[in-house]
């Protein structure tokens, strides 16, 4: 996977991170939506965006939705609620602006396969032995692929950043 050592994911396209400093960078805590006020402006976006200088909205909740619902239902709700959301925020704001998903655990449940770049989230007990196809679905496994977050040379990455999905 190719890996992004520059800041524009903190300005553009759509990322999850879970790295802290990552996210620190980019917003305080107060700043991060929930999932929920994220899925309710659909269609109907605010002017100005809460973090960055206005150029970034992060969102935390992805996470526990996912462990909520069943490995099949995850997929449909993925599809079907999420994306058309993450479209509707790129397309309000030109690719302009950052959409973060703050993913405390992503680092485990993100996986990669490194032949593919295939990207799998790993589901949570009692599903724990399942994986959702999470790049197929959000980006339809695009020929540009999600770039690895580093935050300095030799560091672990922080989170993937995807500039536009289509």
């Amino acid at each position: 996977m190719r890996q992004l050592r520059d800041t524009v994911w903190q300005r553009r396209g759509t990322s999850w991170v879970w790295d802290e400093e990552a996210r620190n960078q980019i917003c305080a805590a107060s700043e991060v939506w929930s999932l929920r006020q994220f899925l309710r402006p659909v269609g109907n976006w605010a002017n100005d965006l809460p973090s960055n200088e206005g150029r970034t909205l992060v969102v935390a909740g992805l996470d526990g939705s996912l462990d909520l619902l069943t490995p099949g239902d995850a997929e449909t709700w993925l599809g079907d609620v999420v994306k058309p959301a993450v479209l509707s925020f790129q397309d309000e704001y030109e690719g302009e602006a950052s959409l973060v998903f703050w993913l405390p655990t992503g680092h485990s449940r993100l996986k990669v396969q490194a032949s593919t770049d295939a990207v799998s989230w790993l589901c949570a007990a009692p599903h724990g032995q399942n994986q959702i196809d999470f790049g197929r679905i959000l980006w339809g496994e695009a020929h540009e692929y999600p770039q690895e977050i580093l935050l300095r040379d030799g560091s672990k990455p922080a989170g993937l950043f995807h500039l536009r999905i289509t």
